[in-house]
């Protein structure tokens, strides 16, 4: 089984956070930005394809190269 473990993505969610708390965000982000749905879909839909077949046990992490604590 393999998982995907999302960073900070622009949704519903974070479409509340104030200025102060997406510059924060931003700033432990090393691409500089936050991720889209399309690239978790990316992932899924490589998770799902005959590409990923022997990829197993995972945990991709999509999250512009943050360190989640």
């Amino acid at each position: 089984m393999n998982a995907i473990a999302p960073g900070w993505i622009e949704t519903d969610m974070t479409s509340d956070m104030t200025a102060k708390e997406k510059k924060e965000a931003l700033q432990l982000i090393p691409l500089g930005r936050m991720g889209h749905p399309e690239d978790i879909a990316y992932a899924a839909v490589f998770l799902a394809s005959d590409k990923a077949s022997y990829v197993t046990g995972q945990t991709f992490h999509v999250n512009g190269g943050e360190a989640m604590l």
